[in-house]
């Protein structure tokens, strides 16, 4: 039984606001500025490039993680589920109500890593080429998450990889409903430009 306690782990890691804490340490509540978001994005617009990138590398490696301790534990599905359940802490963090927090794109990430490594270069490809092309790092995560969902059936990997592609790929793009709409109204902040508040 006591194995189990890997899935509360993989959770637990996933709930980690790493970029909510880099805004403490500079004195920042990262919720009330920008997009809201504790995520790499608002991180890196708020609080500076290297800080943005220290919490786009630590909500990689939670998600890594989660997926890794789970796989080894319980196999590909063990992988599967402790990766979604990291997401999920991430997306609907308890320590903040469970309201929308990050938008997971950068556990998901980790979770690809770990998983479906292939996957993951294509994934991450699409979304310089699409984050270089128009500055839009949200239009670079919805495709490169749909990269990672095509992809999966692209790729020889395992049904339970696929089944997290779908889902992961679902929770990108609701958490990134917002993002959408401000594309098409000319709305959304590129790369470099500051959100307005």
């Amino acid at each position: 039984m006591l194995r189990y306690l890997v899935f509360v782990i993989a959770y637990l890691l996933g709930t980690i606001p790493s970029a909510f804490l880099a805004g403490k340490v500079q004195g920042i509540d990262i919720r009330q500025h920008g997009s809201g978001n504790i995520g790499a994005t608002n991180a890196y617009r708020l609080l500076g490039k290297k800080a943005g990138i220290a919490v786009l590398v630590v909500d990689a490696l939670k998600g890594g993680l989660a997926a890794y301790i789970c796989f080894v534990t319980f196999g590909p599905w063990g992988g599967v589920v402790g990766g979604l359940l990291a997401m999920i802490g991430h997306s609907w963090n308890p320590y903040f109500g469970f309201k929308p927090s990050g938008k997971g794109v950068a556990t998901g990430l980790g979770v690809l890593t770990i998983l479906m490594p292939k996957v993951m270069l294509a994934a991450i490809i699409v979304f310089v080429l699409t984050v270089i092309g128009t500055r839009y790092v949200s239009l670079g995560s919805m495709l490169g998450a749909l990269t990672a969902l095509i992809g999966s059936f692209v790729f020889e990997v395992a049904i339970a990889y696929k089944i997290f592609a779908l889902i992961g790929a679902t929770i990108v793009l609701v958490r990134h409903r917002a993002n959408m709409l401000r594309i098409l109204n000319g709305t959304e902040p590129k790369f470099g430009q500051k959100h307005k508040e």
